[in-house]
């Protein structure tokens, strides 16, 4: 536990500290409803809001405590708080080949041909869950329920920048070379991660994006 700061005691038991200012909130599946109001209501106490999968880490401002405004937020059911509505992002990718070298196992897993296994990923709406891994790489959510996958028992020694991928639940765009366990199944020429733009990132948390095969 980290060490608390005046008013720090009175949050919600089932809330974690991390070191003197990060708060752990489990948020389940309203993770993003819940980053959307937060961002919103522009609490004067949150310096920083990280994303994960179920949950929200918010680094409080050097001295700042806990507001009831923002516990009452973060108490809310979630049915009360509305749904996100991000930008939309139609991304072309090349599926399949050289650049997708997973596909043929992936779609002999699913009980498809490829035709039909990339039209089911293509035909999908995902949204940014959240951002990890390399900076900018978003974590989809979305995937049809038929074309989850395990990650490869052994990761690569290189991904190609711009790599579309199956990682368990996850469809995922590396932005950048490296390496990777994903599952490659195609590539997209859109460049995730510039960090000489003014927002470095092109796709943020609750953004919507739908692929288009090319």
């Amino acid at each position: 536990m980290g060490k608390y700061t005046s008013g720090q005691s009175h949050v919600h038991p089932g809330w974690r500290w991390v070191g003197e200012r990060g708060l752990r909130v489990a948020t389940g599946d309203a993770t993003l409803a819940h980053y959307d109001v937060l961002i919103s209501r522009k609490f004067t106490e949150i310096e920083d809001i990280i994303l994960a999968d179920g949950s929200l880490l918010l680094i409080l401002r050097q001295g700042a405590t806990v507001s009831e405004g923002l516990r009452t937020a973060l108490l809310a059911p979630s049915a009360d708080v509305p749904a996100t509505t991000g930008k939309l992002h139609e991304i072309a990718v090349e599926y399949g080949g050289a650049v997708g070298p997973d596909l043929p196992a992936l779609a002999e897993l699913a009980g498809m041909d490829t035709a039909a296994y990339i039209s089911s990923h293509a035909a999908a709406d995902y949204v940014v869950a959240f951002l990890g891994f390399q900076p900018g790489f978003p974590y989809l959510r979305g995937l049809p329920a038929a074309l989850h996958a395990p990650r490869r028992a052994s990761p690569r020694l290189q991904v190609a920048a711009g790599s579309v991928a199956i990682g368990g639940t996850y469809t995922g765009i590396y932005p950048a070379g490296g390496p990777g366990g994903w599952q490659i199944i195609g590539r997209t020429a859109s460049v995730l991660f510039d960090p000489q733009r003014a927002a470095p990132a092109l796709l943020m948390p609750g953004d919507r994006v739908r692929f288009v095969p090319r």
